[in-house]
């Protein structure tokens, strides 16, 4: 039987509040996770915004974005936020940090910046900064995913249909008004064929309209690493590199953070499309203007007292013989960073050197691993060894 909004209140209520025990959770996942229709998503994001208290922000409109992930770096929040916070509208980012990837969004901007900031010094940078870009994990509804997170890591229970309900729910609690979603497709992602892209594309933007929610889901590329930068440290330094103009900067990560701001832009009043939206968007990067509101926001965050830089070991894995570069594994290269020590060291991970279509020779550098230890290189180097990640063409 289908369950209701009510039901899945109930249920939720006594999860919160400890009166179901691991084994009840779990019998209570399974058979959810794997019977969801649309109108039961649609019930349980609604049961679960109302488990916690909705924040309330003095602003027509409150934006914000969500990955599916799936993809190695791909720090476009790094770019969005402060472009959004350039141009004047309420962006209040909270971000989980890594649990499977190198690194989160809140991983990366840790190391220029505070994130574990609470609900008032939340709405103390907002008010400074129009934005923020801080750890969800002391904020409102972190206790629901603290308890049912854990059943589902221990089960290995995988749901795009749960998590629609999941993230939404979330971006109702925290006051947003309007979410753009990304969506990463190809055969290392959640979402392996541009059908299953496609059915959750419709659900997100289905299930955001009965929530009140204005909801834009964007199918991208996921069949390869998105920047050079796969750990915090790294992935921070390709957003400052897209921030400031450098010559240096990944030229995806500019396109991709473009592409998903210009329809944030487009919601503003007086911009109206995501033509003119994109238009905006190179502005306030080409003048400078994001880069100021970067800075800006981690001034209202707290600025690190030291920024944390790559690690200092490293190594450079090489092409083992000449040819074309057909795939970067996202998969393959996440491991290797994890096992020199992202995300728990963020200076660790892997610089990428080379990009799918590439030529390359034998001996030359396919990317270079970092790592604050030597016990961490050599151990991100023996899994390089076994298998590089990089897919090569004669």
């Amino acid at each position: 039987m289908p369950l209701t909004e009510e039901h899945y209140a109930a249920i939720i209520d006594d999860i919160v509040n400890g009166r179901l025990d691991d084994a009840a959770i779990d019998a209570f996942l399974m058979q959810a996770v794997a019977h969801l229709d649309d109108a039961e998503v649609l019930a349980l994001a609604k049961a679960r915004s109302r488990a916690m208290p909705r924040i309330v922000w003095n602003a027509p409109i409150v934006v914000d974005k969500h990955s599916l992930g799936g993809v190695a770096g791909n720090r476009i929040t790094l770019v969005i936020v402060p472009i959004v916070a350039a141009h004047g509208l309420t962006m209040p980012k909270t971000s989980s940090r890594a649990i499977t990837s190198a690194a989160g969004t809140a991983d990366a901007m840790q190391t220029v910046a505070r994130v574990d900031l609470d609900p008032q010094e939340v709405r103390r940078c907002v008010a400074q900064a129009s934005a923020c870009i801080v750890w969800n994990g002391r904020l409102n509804h972190s206790l629901i995913d603290d308890r049912i997170n854990a059943r589902t890591l221990a089960l290995n229970l995988q749901s795009n249909r749960w998590s629609v309900a999941s993230i939404l729910s979330k971006k109702y609690s925290a006051g947003s008004t309007h979410v753009v979603v990304d969506l990463p497709c190809g055969p290392r992602t959640k979402l392996r064929t541009r059908a299953d892209a496609q059915e959750i594309q419709r659900l997100f933007e289905q299930t955001g309209a009965g929530m009140g929610l204005h909801v834009k889901a964007l199918i991208t590329d996921g069949a390869h690493p998105i920047g050079a930068g796969i750990g915090p440290a790294l992935e921070a330094r390709d957003a400052r590199r897209v921030l400031s103009g450098d010559p240096d900067a990944p030229s995806d990560l500019r396109e991709k953070s473009l592409l998903m701001v210009s329809h944030i832009l487009a919601w503003a009043p007086g911009v109206g499309s995501v033509q003119a939206g994109r238009k905006r968007a190179q502005e306030l990067l080409d003048s400078g203007a994001a880069l100021a509101a970067f800075e800006q926001i981690i001034d209202a965050q707290g600025r690190a007292a030291s920024p944390i830089d790559p690690g200092r070991h490293t190594h450079e894995q090489c092409a083992e013989r000449d040819g074309t570069v057909a795939q970067v594994d996202s998969l393959r290269i996440t491991a290797i960073a994890r096992q020199a020590g992202a995300p728990r060291d963020l200076s660790a991970g892997v610089d990428l050197l080379c990009r799918p279509g590439s030529r390359v020779t034998a001996g030359e550098p396919l990317y270079r691993i970092h790592a604050d230890t030597q016990s961490g290189l050599e151990a991100a180097v023996r899994d390089a060894r076994r298998h590089s990640g990089v897919a090569l063409l004669a």
